[in-house]
Parts: C-alpha cells; sequence; structure tokens
C-alpha cells in the first residue's frame, strides 16, 4: 500500500510539472499576451525596453518559467503585473470563501442525494423515483446562471426575503447568522445540479449491486432488508460514488465561476473571471496550478479509498488491481 501511495504520489509530481509547463506555454503563446498587455501604450521603444527589464519579459521564456517554478518552490505565487500585489494574498481568501460555498452546497446534496438514490433503488418507478428522475433532468438541463437569475429575480428583488448577492451585508462581515442568510440562494443553485448527478449515481450504482447473487442469497438466507440493503449492498455500491466524489473534490477550491459571478460571491471561480477578463496572467496560471493540484489530490485520494472501502481491493506490487 505504501509503495503504491509513493509511486502514485510520484507519477503525480511529474502530471503535475507538464500540466505547469503547458499552462505558462499556452499562456504565453495567446493572443495579447504578458507582453503586449503589460508594456505601457505609447512609450517610446527605449521606455518599453526599460519597462519589459524591470517586468522581466525580456528574458527567454525557458528563463522566465525557470524563475517562475523557483518562486513556486518556495510558496511564492508571484505578484500581479499591474498593481505589483502578491498574487497569494489575493487568492489564499478566495479558496476560504469558495470551500464555504461550494463545501456547504456539496455536504448538503450529499446527505439528500445518496439516502434518496438508495431508498429510491428498493422503490424503482415509485413516485420518490420519478420525483428525483425530474429534478435529475431539472439539474441537468437548466443553465446555473438562469437559474440564479430567477431565484435573485423572485426571493430578493419581488419578495424580499433573501439578499441578492455578496457574502455578507455590509458592515455585518464575521456574523454567522449574516453568512448562512446569504448562503441560501447560491446554495440552492449549486444543489441542484450537486443533485441531479449524485442521486442518479447513486440510485444505478445501488440497483446494480442489488442484482447480484450474493444480495439474493443474503436474501434467501431471510436476513433482514435492511442488513441487506445497508451491510452488503451499501459498501459495494460506494466504490463508484467514490470515483465521483474524488473527481469532484477540486471543486471545492476552484468553484463555480458562473454562479459566483452572478451572486456576487468574492471565491476563486469569480477571481479567475475577472482576472481572464483583465489578461492577469500571473492570477491565472496561480489559480490554474491551484486548481490542478486538487484534481491530482482528488484521483489519488479515490484510489486509495478503494481499499479502504471494499477488502476485496488488493493494490499489487505494479501498481494496483483487483483480486
Amino acid at each position: 500500500m505504501i509503495e503504491y501511495f509513493v509511486r502514485r504520489l510520484l507519477q503525480s509530481v511529474l502530471v503535475l510539472f507538464f500540466i505547469t509547463v503547458l499552462t505558462f506555454l499556452l499562456i504565453h503563446a495567446a493572443p495579447g499576451g504578458p507582453r503586449q498587455i503589460y508594456l505601457s501604450p505609447g512609450l517610446s521603444q527605449e521606455a518599453m525596453a526599460v519597462q519589459a527589464h524591470n517586468l522581466g519579459l525580456d528574458r527567454p521564456l525557458p528563463l522566465q518559467f525557470v524563475s517562475w517554478i523557483g518562486d513556486l518552490l518556495k510558496g511564492d505565487l508571484g505578484y500581479t503585473f499591474k498593481n505589483h500585489i502578491p498574487v497569494g494574498e489575493i487568492i489564499w481568501p478566495t479558496i476560504g470563501h469558495t470551500m464555504v460555498l461550494m463545501g456547504s452546497a456539496w455536504l448538503l446534496s450529499l446527505l439528500i442525494a445518496i439516502p434518496w438514490g438508495i431508498y429510491n433503488s428498493t422503490v424503482e418507478y415509485s413516485l420518490s423515483d420519478q420525483t428525483a428522475s425530474f429534478v435529475a433532468y431539472l439539474g441537468f438541463a437548466m443553465p446555473t446562471f438562469w437559474f440564479g437569475i430567477i431565484l435573485q429575480e423572485l426571493f430578493a428583488l419581488k419578495w424580499n426575503l433573501l439578499p441578492l448577492s455578496d457574502m455578507w451585508t455590509m458592515g455585518s462581515e464575521g456574523n454567522i447568522g449574516n453568512l448562512i442568510y446569504h448562503l441560501v440562494l447560491p446554495v440552492s443553485v449549486l444543489t441542484l445540479g450537486f443533485l441531479a448527478g449524485y442521486s442518479k449515481y447513486s440510485r444505478s450504482s445501488m440497483l446494480e449491486v442489488l442484482d447480484r447473487d450474493y444480495i439474493r442469497t443474503a436474501r434467501a438466507k431471510g436476513l433482514n432488508e435492511r442488513r441487506v440493503i445497508f451491510r452488503h449492498g451499501l459498501r459495494n455500491a460506494l466504490i463508484p460514488i467514490i470515483t465521483l466524489l474524488g473527481l469532484d473534490l477540486p471543486i471545492l477550491v476552484a468553484g463555480a465561476a458562473l454562479t459566483e459571478s452572478v451572486f456576487n460571491w468574492p471565491g476563486m471561480g469569480r477571481l479567475f473571471v475577472q482576472n481572464a477578463v483583465s489578461r492577469e496572467y500571473s492570477v491565472l496560471m496561480a489559480v490554474t496550478l491551484i486548481t490542478a493540484v486538487f484534481v491530482i489530490a482528488g484521483n489519488l485520494l479515490a484510489d486509495i479509498l478503494y481499499a479502504l472501502v471494499d477488502p476485496r481491493v488488493r493494490l499489487d506490487r505494479k501498481g494496483g488491481s483487483a483480486t
């Protein structure tokens, strides 16, 4: 197990390195790259050369990349070109804000979707099952930004029941009750989207397990149906759900750009959109890097949890196999 973990960790570091190289090259190759954006227009050629030198944009790309990687290894995400503000001071607070929003929606959807999906697998085509299917289709088909605007129009503008946007009411920063008050609308939007996937996925996974021979054998032995479902069925049905949870882990940090933008939530999704518009490439590279770290960590965590959830999974010396 430890050998497998170390091997996967080394592979993850290699993948992360290639992601940083690709991101760096794509951003500098994009039309209107850093050199065109950050050099003040109207300057003489001599003044532009001095400005490029001060910003480090006159060096070859490999040297710029090595310098950027060196700063990353020191924990320095760099500075914004326009205002020369440390990128870390901009990003780290937004990660916390995004985790509050996305974590609330994620946990709420799991508490609803997985039990609901498990129950629906035992009562196929019932009213509950059909309701879950309707909610899932609604969540898949409805654009999140449109749903958010509709909720704002009804609950904030027309009925004046909930705040329109932002994370806090001005003057109430740090008040938990006020934070929860502002979470209701964006969490409702995000939860609907999560419910669509998790409820259908948990139902399908459970239905597949309940059709297995060992489940029929357990029932034939006269075991209690609750014990058959939760002791024999659920543990095996959890494995594909763990895959989905591991792949969704990065959203806790990356955020939902459209939802955060609609509700003016000061998270990393909105930060990425704002800096993409203003072409603040140092921030974009840092956000991409952080998101990539969590994507890789999510996949690694899902692989490790397989062995913990299902004792039949054994990780062999060459990387992992189910036996």
